[in-house]
């Protein structure tokens, strides 16, 4: 099927396919009624390619005969979709650059990378091309663009929304997300795809503690301590005081996660080790999901994604078995951490967005800080909320909260009621 492409003028590069599909439901009291989102390319819509950000992907690939439950949830609820968008190729990349669609433009810096790998459907909430989105989260790539384009990204707990019809990355740790500009609507969209009850009261915020991971805000390359004094001066006016802790992650980590010690050597930082652990299983489980259709196709695939699908392809089974016990050590370190109603804050990224067309040796560090912040909720499978928190010599910044795994109406609400009370 012919796919008919978006211009940059007209949507920031944001779509590939631009379409309406209304609810056939008439009901006045939708909970999403009149509001439009769009869809990454990675979910199933009936009669459409999903293209999976690789053009070789879409013509050995035919149309969809069924759309992803979880954009009929959203029709259903009242919400129109306007279109699929652009993603980074077989969503193996944080940068948000497609060399066969076009990158699309950051609506808050348009010579800064959009941040991906679900990048059109960031930039379409950030230049108000639709009012939230959908995207799909394994190492970061709602977190991510979130960041970049200085919106609110939510990656749930991993295994409670569904991903059938959505085409896998790595299943461990594959989540669906979506992006919005507002906590109203990301808790308004919430309530849809978590099904969660519509009485707000039964949502309301008990926090316990507030813990500010130091090292973590450590890997930020631009100044933190004005980020986290906005934290704490937030929480105590909502809270009171005496609920926040200044913590060492990583250091917590290495006590609670004994099988990390496979990944650390004397130069490894636990948190880098944690990503050395998570990578090698998105690797293994990308090679199990995709290896065949790679070698027997032999796609054209971008610099960077072509080296990284090439590793993959060599991943053996060797050390999964590890990577799989420092997974399950980490949600019990951190569920004891966090217990109910405790809170994370954290860096989403090291940093502002990098530029367009950064050489891959130039981001060897700004890519292994992130991933060693990412890769906290990927491995746990908790649930992260990108705050966008102002903006550092005119880009965009994000700070997230993490919330331990099933928590996601408490941390939908958190940030709801946190973002009233941030003064930055």
């Amino acid at each position: 099927m012919a796919r008919s492409f978006s211009t940059p003028s007209s949507d920031y590069g944001a779509f590939i396919e631009k379409f309406t599909l209304a609810s056939q439901t008439s009901l006045p009291q939708l909970p999403l009624k009149g509001l439009t989102f769009a869809v990454k390319d990675i979910f199933d819509i009936e009669g459409h390619v999903t293209g999976f950000g690789n053009p070789d992907w879409a013509r050995t690939h035919s149309v969809a005969t069924s759309t992803a439950p979880i954009v009929v949830s959203l029709l259903e609820a009242g919400a129109t979709c306007v279109g699929k968008t652009i993603m980074d190729e077989m969503a193996y990349s944080i940068n948000g650059e497609n060399v066969h669609y076009g990158t699309p433009i950051n609506p808050c810096a348009s010579e800064r990378v959009p941040g991906g790998s679900s990048s059109g459907s960031a930039v379409a909430v950030a230049a108000l091309l639709s009012d939230f989105s959908l995207g799909t989260d394994t190492g970061g790539s709602v977190r991510v663009p979130a960041s970049y384009c200085g919106i609110f990204g939510f990656r749930p707990s991993h295994g409670v929304i569904s991903t059938t019809g959505v085409i896998p990355m790595a299943q461990s740790f594959d989540t669906v997300g979506w992006f919005t500009r507002d906590p109203v609507t990301l808790k308004q969209v919430g309530k849809v795809l978590l099904k969660l009850p519509v009485d707000d009261n039964v949502l309301q915020t008990k926090l316990s503690r507030f813990f500010i991971a130091k090292d973590c805000f450590d890997l930020l390359d631009i100044p933190h301590e004005p980020l986290v004094e906005a934290l704490i001066s937030s929480v105590d006016k909502l809270y009171g005081g005496q609920k926040t802790e200044f913590i060492n992650l990583g250091a917590i980590i290495e006590a609670k996660v004994p099988s990390l010690n496979h990944f650390l050597d004397n130069k490894t930082r636990p948190l880098a080790a944690l990503s050395a652990a998570f990578r090698l299983l998105q690797r293994y489980e990308f090679k199990n999901n995709h290896g065949e259709w790679v070698e027997s196709v032999r796609p054209n695939l971008g610099s960077g994604i072509a080296e990284r699908v090439q590793d993959a392809l060599k991943t053996t089974n060797q050390h999964i078995d590890m990577c799989l016990a420092v997974r399950s050590e980490l949600r019990a370190a951190l569920t004891e951490l966090l217990e109910d109603f405790g809170i994370l804050a954290m860096p989403t990224v090291p940093g502002p967005p990098p530029k367009l067309q950064t050489q891959a040796t130039e981001l060897e560090l700004f890519r292994a800080n992130a991933f060693s912040l990412l890769s906290v909720a990927g491995m746990s499978g908790f649930c992260q909320v990108n705050i966008p928190f102002g903006v550092h010599d005119g880009l965009p910044v994000g700070v997230s909260v993490v919330a331990k795994h099933g928590s996601d109406a408490f941390l939908l609400n958190f940030v709801e009621e946190i973002h009233k009370a941030i003064r930055i």
